[in-house]
C-alpha cells in the first residue's frame, strides 16, 4: 500500500453539488472505492451541469477550445487502435459514446457503429452526427445485438455501478476472438499523488471505481480475460492537472499545471504510471 494515498480520503464533488465522497482501499483489487455511491436511479443529477464537458460541444473559451483540438488528435489514434484490433469483419460498441465523436470517426473509417449513452442530450447529439439511433442501456443492446469485433470504453467504466455484472455483459457481447479496450485514469499517477484530493480525475461521485494496472488485470482475470496491450494517454496529466489546480487554488494555473503533467509523464517514463492508461483485452479461452 505504499504507493496509495493516505487513506480514506475525503474528496469534494467540485463540478455539481460540492458533497463531500470518502475514497476507501480495496486490497482485493488494489483500487479505490467511492463511498457511499450514490443509488442508480440519483446518479443522474451528478452529471446535471453545462460544465460537464464530455456532454457538451460547446467551445466557449480557451480551455474548451484547446480540449477539441486536442481530442480531435486522440479520436485519430483511438481510431487507429481500434484497425489494428479486427478481422474480416468491422463492428463496434462504444459504450458511454457521450456526444458520439468516437463513434463518427470509426463510421468515417468503415466501421459498422453501435453505441450506448444514458445522457439523453449527449445520446441526440451523437444520433444526429451519425444518423443512427442509439442505446440507452446496455441491456437494451443485449436484446437486439451481439457478435462485436471491438467493444470501447473510452473513460467509461470507472462511471458503471455493479463492476461485475459489466464484465459479464462485455464478455456475452464480444466475439470469441474480439478485442475489449479500456480507458481509464490511474490513481498511481504522479498527478494524482501530487493533487491528492483535489485530483480532478477523482471525479467523484461520478467516478465509483479508481483504478489500477493490478486491478484491471484482476478484473480481467476473473471474468476469463487478459491484458494484451497497456498504452499510455499523455495528454491527459495536462488535462487532469488544469482541473486540479483550478479545485486546489481556484485559478487553473496553466503553466504550474503543465510543468506538473510534463513531470508526471516524465516520471511515467520508468514507472510507466501515466494519468490514464488505454487497456487492449482478449478473451483467454481464444487463441488464433
Amino acid at each position: 500500500m505504499k504507493s496509495i494515498p493516505q487513506l480514506p480520503l475525503k474528496v469534494k464533488d467540485h463540478s455539481v453539488s460540492q458533497e463531500e465522497f470518502t475514497l476507501e482501499y480495496d486490497a482485493h483489487y488494489d483500487m479505490l472505492v467511492t463511498k457511499p455511491q450514490p443509488k442508480i436511479e440519483e446518479l443522474g443529477r451528478y452529471y446535471e451541469s453545462e460544465d460537464y464537458i464530455s456532454h457538451t460541444d460547446s467551445k466557449r473559451n480557451l480551455f474548451e477550445k484547446v480540449y477539441h483540438l486536442v481530442r480531435e488528435y486522440s479520436l485519430k489514434k483511438k481510431v487507429a487502435l481500434i484497425n489494428e484490433h479486427h478481422n474480416s469483419e468491422k463492428k463496434l460498441l462504444d459504450i458511454g459514446c457521450g456526444t458520439g465523436d468516437f463513434l463518427n470517426s470509426a463510421k468515417k473509417d468503415q466501421w459498422d457503429v453501435y453505441g450506448v449513452e444514458p445522457n439523453q442530450q449527449a445520446r441526440s447529439i451523437a444520433q444526429n452526427k451519425i444518423g443512427k439511433e442509439l442505446f440507452e442501456t446496455l441491456e437494451k443492446v443485449k436484446e437486439k445485438e451481439a457478435g462485436f469485433d471491438v467493444i470501447t470504453l473510452w473513460h467509461v467504466l470507472e462511471h458503471l455501478p455493479n463492476l461485475d455484472l459489466q464484465w459479464k455483459q462485455f464478455n456475452l457481447l464480444l466475439k470469441e476472438e474480439g478485442t475489449l479496450i479500456i480507458a481509464v485514469p490511474n490513481f498511481k499517477s504522479f498527478d494524482a499523488k501530487h493533487y491528492k484530493q483535489f485530483w480532478a480525475a477523482y471525479d467523484v461521485p461520478r467516478h465509483l471505481w479508481h483504478f489500477s494496472k493490478t486491478s484491471i488485470t484482476q478484473c480481467a482475470k476473473e471474468n476469463h480475460m487478459q491484458v494484451t496491450e497497456i498504452h499510455p494517454m499523455k495528454f491527459d496529466s495536462y488535462y487532469v492537472s488544469l482541473l486540479s489546480e483550478k479545485y486546489l487554488t481556484g485559478s487553473s494555473n496553466p503553466i504550474k499545471a503543465f510543468w506538473t503533467g510534463f513531470k508526471s509523464n516524465w516520471k511515467a517514463r520508468s514507472s510507466k504510471e501515466y494519468s490514464s492508461l488505454i487497456y487492449v483485452l482478449k478473451k483467454t479461452n481464444y487463441s488464433k
